[in-house]
């Protein structure tokens, strides 16, 4: 009689093996789906800031600022391109009657998120025709020279509205208005480890006047870099946040 137990065990293995081909498939979907679901939380959580953009003092020396409405649409612009916190304010000289709109957003969950906040492609988005853009530099109070981009925009008729707008980039605690710092793979990697000093974030100063542009940015700028991660992942905001006078001077 013909021994037939061989061809039993060799089609059980088989089955054994299909069936954990199945279990490896479907062990790798859940684990698929479980990885993406957490990188999905990481990513839609913004990183905090150690003291909020917000805080930023409402009097800086003869600038008193007011902070600005921001509509629907442009939170979901910023939420769409990784805005993890950000400040919208016009601030009025009091001794002088001008006035600059002072705009900073911070981006670290995804840092190359930035180069969609860059006036280049927000303004047009908002009607906006794009006239050209120099590079310069002003000094800070502290006499830091920081280099800048002077944009300039208007609206078509029948509006005939004019903006020029100052910016310039802090990529890591170093300021730069280079976009190409940090418009590369780096700045595309998503920032897992979830730290608030892997990060770019933009100062964009706007008015109607170049003066005014320049003389808010000199008096404000050494504030406004106090409140984001230096070289070395220190914000020096944090030791006086308790102060809530709301004035620098």
């Amino acid at each position: 009689m013909q021994d037939v137990r061989p061809k039993k065990l060799g089609k059980a293995a088989g089955w054994f093996i299909w069936i954990l081909a199945v279990l490896l498939l479907v062990l790798s979907g859940i684990t698929y789906r479980l990885l993406a679901s957490h990188f999905e939380l990481l990513f839609d959580t913004p990183i905090s800031l150690p003291v909020p953009l917000s805080a930023l003092p409402v009097q800086i020396s003869n600038w008193v600022g007011k902070d600005l409405s921001i509509p629907n649409t442009t939170k979901e612009y910023m939420e769409k391109n990784f805005a993890d916190d950000f400040l919208s304010r016009r601030y009025v000289n009091a001794a002088t009657q001008a006035w600059a709109d002072v705009y900073i957003v911070y981006c670290s969950s995804r840092p190359a998120g930035i180069l969609g906040h860059q006036p280049r492609v927000c303004y047009p988005a908002y009607d906006w025709v794009y006239d050209g853009t120099e590079p310069s530099q002003f000094i800070s109070r502290a006499g830091r020279q920081i280099p800048c981009l002077i944009h300039r925009f208007h609206k078509p008729a029948p509006m005939y509205d004019q903006t020029v707008i100052l910016n310039f980039y802090i990529l890591n605690g170093q300021i730069t208005a280079d976009e190409d710092d940090f418009s590369g793979p780096w700045g595309r990697r998503p920032n897992i480890a979830g730290d608030p000093a892997r990060y770019v974030a933009q100062v964009q100063i706007s008015s109607v006047l170049e003066n005014s542009i320049r003389t808010a940015a000199k008096d404000m700028t050494d504030l406004i870099l106090d409140f984001l991660p230096d070289e070395n992942g220190k914000v020096r905001a944090a030791e006086f946040h308790n102060n809530t006078s709301g004035i620098v001077k």
